[in-house]
């Protein structure tokens, strides 16, 4: 997960954002158990109002020394059984397990979904003895949980509620796993073997890291005995498809139909920065969502998936995690270093298939939320795919679910000065609760998220060149004006007859003893001003 150079670049919409009625209100509140270590990027099944928790790590952000990340101490070796009704929590060692099956179970950011009583699990990464090297397993786990509970529970023999098949297809570790009506989607992700090295693949002890760039889709025959698999053609796309550490959430289409949203992810195949699109998915195949720029929580968080078929709206929201932008008094500050951030946000999908992003009035308590999960209650309706029935919720106070784990880090950009003391794991534990159909409240539109003017400045902060970067949904002039912090226009020139599309224009700014300047872009139905930096500002 690299980090680069602190950069902040202010987009100012005209509004930027805008308070709507919410179409529900959420509440967190902490809830503490006794001796419960923290845990991020691991995986989870749920039975009996008891959770199942595997895998993932015990410590916070990788560090970027290759002798240091992804270590065997950071492992967890434990299957760890939680109540959170009464509070208890159980362990039992791994050890009793084959190799095979122990070391992808102690593995970090595993595929994972549970159908009925079964939690299947694929891939992972990890140090692997039997390979004497760090490694992307090529395992399928199926996971009998009531027996696995119990005999956790009772302190006996688990091995004989684990079953693992291999093929290459599931060695992929950072993607979803997702069903869409009679089939699994393994969306995304990545084989990386060998030891991380944020200096790349050919420095010290080197690696090879391989995304997917696709949709892996198989049907499963599971008689609770044999596990029986049939490949369907998978989708390819080593563009849009070429991301990995992200957020894909099962959906309901207006329509009724089943599908899933990938939610931004990492990184761009040019450059070292998160996706700020979100690719709709179906049985049928996949395609950019139109018109939609995620400028919130583009790493892996906790999030939920509710939608609402009175109205056909698909709400979608994500809890704190990691982005390339947050919001400061309104404004969106852009963060090239992609930090840590509290923020909690909703992107709704309209009945007429727009998609817009909002921020929620309420953040996470503190920089939380990177490789959470959230674990929903298991008396709440739900479609086949598990997105959440919003009309057949109570309309009075409902708990939701759970957020657990993740990365608490105690500032937004610690990469570069990670000694494995700025973050770790975290063993917070948040009730959220819903208030349906709330009289008061409003969440804040993020209206450059369904704008379509795009606009970005690179590099930023500059020693006076800079390249802006922008969209034109239909021909015509543009007006590009920079002005000083007080608004006195210092330049201002119009760009005529650009056809639609992407476009790129590169200016020189105008000297102002190194003080920022506003840039604005106008067409004839948008304006967006940009903040510009120059390399000698004090920030």
């Amino acid at each position: 997960m690299p980090y680069f150079r602190i950069f902040a670049l202010l987009l100012l919409l005209t509004p930027n954002l805008r308070g709507q009625n919410t179409p529900f209100q959420l509440q967190l509140e902490p809830l503490q158990i006794p001796q419960l270590g923290g845990l991020q990027s691991f995986a989870f099944g749920t039975s009996d109002g008891k959770w199942l928790l595997l895998g993932g790590r015990l410590d916070g952000l990788h560090r970027r020394q290759p002798f240091a990340t992804f270590d065997v101490a950071g492992h967890n070796n434990q299957l760890i059984v939680v109540d959170p009704q009464s509070g208890q929590k159980w362990s039992a060692p791994l050890s009793s397990l084959p190799a095979a099956l122990r070391e992808q179970l102690s593995s970090t950011n595993m595929e994972f979904l549970q159908e009925g009583d079964y939690l299947y699990v694929i891939g992972g990464y990890g140090y692997s003895a039997t390979k004497a090297d760090h490694t992307t397993y090529p395992y399928l786990t199926a996971i009998y949980l009531p027996a696995v509970l119990n005999a956790v529970l009772n302190g006996q023999a688990f091995a004989p509620y684990f079953r693992q098949y291999q093929d290459a297809r599931f060695a992929v570790t950072g993607g979803r796993l997702l069903r869409i009506d009679d089939a699994f989607y393994l969306v995304g992700g990545q084989k990386f073997e060998g030891r991380y090295n944020p200096m790349g693949p050919t420095h010290g002890p080197g690696f090879q890291q391989d995304y997917t760039n696709q949709v892996r889709r198989f049907q499963l025959q599971d008689d609770g005995t044999n596990l029986q698999f049939n490949f369907l053609a998978p989708f390819t796309d080593s563009v849009e498809l070429h991301r990995r550490d992200y957020n894909v959430l099962p959906q309901i289409w207006p329509d009724g139909r089943e599908g899933a949203t990938a939610f931004s992810g990492v990184f761009q195949p040019t450059l070292d920065l998160p996706f700020l699109t979100a690719v709709n998915i179906d049985s049928s195949g996949y395609a950019l969502a139109p018109n939609f720029t995620q400028y919130y929580n583009h790493y892996h968080c906790a999030n939920v998936a509710l939608y609402s078929a009175n109205t056909q709206e698909m709400h979608n929201v994500f809890f704190g995690g990691i982005a390339q932008f947050y919001d400061s008094l309104g404004v969106l500050v852009q963060d090239n270093n992609v930090p840590f951030v509290n923020t909690i946000a909703r992107v709704t999908r309209r009945a007429d298939g727009q998609m817009q992003e909002f921020k929620l009035p309420i953040t996470m308590p503190a920089l939380l939320g990177a490789g959470a999960e959230f674990i929903p209650s298991e008396n709440l309706p739900r479609y086949a795919n598990e997105v959440i029935k919003l009309d057949e919720l109570p309309a009075d106070t409902v708990l939701l679910g759970y957020i657990f784990g993740g990365i608490a880090s105690t500032q937004p950009n610690i990469f570069w000065i990670n000694t494995g003391t700025e973050s770790q794991a975290s063993s917070n534990i948040f009730k959220v609760k819903m208030i349906k159909n709330a009289s008061s409240g409003t969440d804040q539109l993020n209206a450059q998220s369904s704008g379509t003017l795009k606009l970005q400045l690179y590099p930023n902060p500059s020693g006076g060149q800079v390249s802006l970067k922008f969209y034109l949904q239909y021909s015509g002039d543009v007006r590009l004006i920079i002005s000083d912090l007080n608004g006195k226009t210092l330049h201002q020139e119009w760009l005529k007859n650009l056809p639609a599309g992407a476009h790129v224009v590169q200016r020189n700014l105008p000297a102002q003893h190194g003080q920022p300047l506003l840039i604005r872009l106008e067409s004839a139905t948008e304006q967006v001003v940009v903040k510009a930096v120059f390399f000698n500002d004090e920030r």
